[in-house]
């Protein structure tokens, strides 16, 4: 595991960006193919628009899945996932290979079946991920289940996580926000050959210092990246302001 700290939030997704597209045009030059997964929520807006703007990537190659989704919330709404990459990056990026994304509307056991099905046949090649304030990986709140072999299950959302929520601006009340969603397990995001985390703001510090510092547990889900073999934490002073000067590095 590597940490990268930038000066602010736009060149901390300057970087993870650049690395993401770097590691696809890897892929595809190695394999002809790439698998990604794309992250959503606040934290996401400069790694994402910064990945738009690379160069020589050969988006037809590319196959892309995404981390959760509310269950209940329609396409229309303003907290819509689908909606967010749709808007933010497929709209821009028109070309992919294939998108799964997932409906958290209609029958969600069928939904889970066909998306499990799906990315079966798809190892991840890189999986673009954040952490909540509560340290939650994809809506794995805690304590996370960190032993589900499955690739998405539903979670149900704990009250940190849905106050985030609404502190971002997504909903105007906590009683708007979801109980439950969709979300990729955490041995799901586990497997993907590389993981670049970003994790902008203060808000965050405290759920950055204990998924850096403290020992690996459910309790803090987003720990268990420290045992991932190649994932790269992108910070911005604010959100590393709690990590002690020997860990930036």
């Amino acid at each position: 595991m590597k940490v990268d700290i930038s000066e602010d939030k736009r060149e901390l997704g300057a970087k993870a960006g650049t690395l993401a597209a770097a590691l696809i045009r890897k892929t595809i030059a190695e394999n002809g193919f790439a698998n990604i997964i794309l992250a959503t929520g606040t934290s996401q807006f400069q790694t994402l628009e910064q990945l738009i703007k690379e160069e020589n990537i050969d988006w037809g190659k590319v196959t892309m899945f995404h981390l959760d989704e509310f269950i209940g919330l329609p396409l229309s709404h303003a907290a819509s996932f689908r909606k967010y990459l749709q808007e933010r990056f497929l709209d821009k990026v028109p070309t992919l290979k294939a998108v799964h994304l997932i409906n958290g509307e209609g029958n969600i056991e069928t939904e889970i079946e066909h998306l499990n099905s799906i990315i079966s046949q798809h190892p991840i090649d890189v999986a673009l991920v954040g952490i909540g304030e509560n340290g939650h990986l994809a809506f794995n709140d805690p304590p996370a289940d960190f032993e589900n072999e499955n690739a998405y299950h539903v979670v149900n959302l704990d009250e940190p996580c849905r106050m985030q929520q609404m502190g971002e601006g997504w909903f105007g009340s906590l009683n708007e926000v979801p109980l439950q969603a969709i979300s990729m397990t955490v041995k799901q995001i586990m497997k993907s050959k590389s993981i670049i985390c970003s994790v902008p703001d203060e808000r965050k510090a405290l759920a950055v210092k204990n998924s850096l510092m403290q020992p690996v547990s459910n309790i803090y889900p987003a720990s268990i990246l420290q045992q991932h073999a190649d994932c790269t934490f992108f910070l911005d002073k604010s959100s590393a302001s709690q990590l002690p000067e020997n860990k930036i590095a």
